[in-house]
């Protein structure tokens, strides 16, 4: 599609509109930091290791991309309540607060993938294909610096999942049976308590993990194919038990496999067999033993759902690590805070045992944690827990 053509542009406006007319309530729009491209086409560059030129840096947040939507916005999207979302791949912090700006003249928000990021491969020529996990350190750098940057200019979203990322429980917590619940209810508790607009991925409510399929021909996404077959059969860069990994690690169908609905064939999703084997655990994690179980994650999320709508402090607080977290390679504690309200956030993100000290005052109350009781310095393990003084 020629963005620069006006007439494709008011095509499709005239398509936005009309479906405006239908109901809707508003649009999530794909790659659209990708519409403007670069006065003529240049190649994008390659790296001495990589088979192929890398086009991202090229071609995203183009010279005319805020032209086009904010035209968009003057003949669409400024005529509507809606709300907007922008996928932006290739973003900046910079970028972003042109996208989402306050002052409402492009989108709501926008997905930036710079934490989706952090565990890609060292080796350029891989991309994102790696099976290690990525630090502590690394992820709370970089959503405190969004946290930071847009506050009082822009507004984020926040994620861990979506149909394109590897189950977060399996990324970022621990999916075995002694830590899943426990880890899940934590990377919940970390990012519905920041600043910004929660997205749930489905299944995630639920704990879902990634796939782990045991041969390649399990796998229907091609970024996933094709990357195997260049990866090991063209370029031998990769050993094939090794690329097996990899896509444990980091295949989008880790996110697209079926709903686990309930513990019947195909996980409830159909009668017919679906186009992605159904992950092997759905006899466990479903939808239905969610639903019997007080103490499951589905739950857990519809709390802080509820806190959300609670407490302003959520909404208009400010972000701000806790001093002495800075450099802790194990805890994510940092404070919401208001005119009227502290919050403090404290999150273990490893297995083991820990003790740390978090001065709170006298009149302080626990809104929510992950264990069945509060044990003060003592964290166990993937332990959340909030505070409000």
């Amino acid at each position: 599609m020629n963005w620069e053509n006006p007439n494709v542009r008011q095509s499709v406006f005239d398509m936005m509109n009309w479906w405006a007319n239908k109901g809707i309530d508003g649009f999530r729009m794909d790659v659209i930091s990708l519409i403007s491209k670069p006065t003529g086409l240049p190649d994008g560059p390659q790296s001495a290791e990589a088979p192929f030129g890398n086009a991202a840096d090229v071609v995203a947040n183009g010279p005319r991309v805020h032209d086009y939507l904010q035209e968009m916005h003057q003949k669409v999207l400024g005529r509507y309540n809606w709300i907007t979302v922008g996928e932006t791949a290739g973003v900046t912090v910079e970028e972003s607060k042109k996208y989402a700006n306050l002052d409402g003249r492009e989108l709501n928000m926008v997905f930036q993938f710079e934490h989706m990021g952090l565990d890609g491969n060292p080796n350029p020529a891989l991309g994102k294909w790696y099976d290690q996990p990525v630090t502590l350190e690394a992820l709370r750098h970089n959503l405190t610096k969004w946290q930071t940057a847009l506050s009082g200019t822009a507004w984020n979203s926040l994620y861990w999942n979506n149909h394109d990322q590897p189950r977060v429980v399996s990324r970022f917590g621990n999916d075995s049976p002694a830590y899943r619940v426990y880890s899940a209810k934590m990377l919940a508790t970390i990012l519905h308590f920041m600043q910004g607009t929660p997205y749930i991925y489905q299944g995630e409510e639920l704990g879902m993990t990634n796939v782990n399929f045991d041969h390649l021909s399990d796998y229907q996404d091609l970024e996933s194919i094709n990357a195997y077959h260049e990866l090991v059969d063209d370029t031998q860069l990769v050993a094939p038990e090794t690329m097996m990994s990899y896509l444990h690690a980091r295949s989008r169908d880790n996110a697209r496999t079926p709903m686990q609905w309930d513990n019947s064939a195909h996980a409830g999703f159909s009668t017919a067999t679906p186009w992605l084997k159904v992950n092997h655990n759905y006899h466990n994690i479903n939808v239905e033993s969610a639903l019997k179980d007080p103490n499951s994650i589905f739950y857990f999320y519809q709390r802080l759902i509820q806190l959300r709508h609670e407490l302003p402090v959520i909404t208009d607080g400010r972000f701000a690590l806790v001093p002495e977290n800075e450099n802790d390679n194990a805890v994510f504690a940092y404070t919401r805070q208001n005119n009227t309200q502290t919050l403090l956030i404290i999150a273990n993100f490893t297995d083991q045992t820990l003790t740390r000290h978090y001065p709170l005052p006298t009149q302080h109350k626990l809104l929510i944690q992950n264990y069945s009781d509060d044990q003060g310095e003592t964290l166990r393990p993937f332990e959340a827990k909030v505070y409000a003084y």
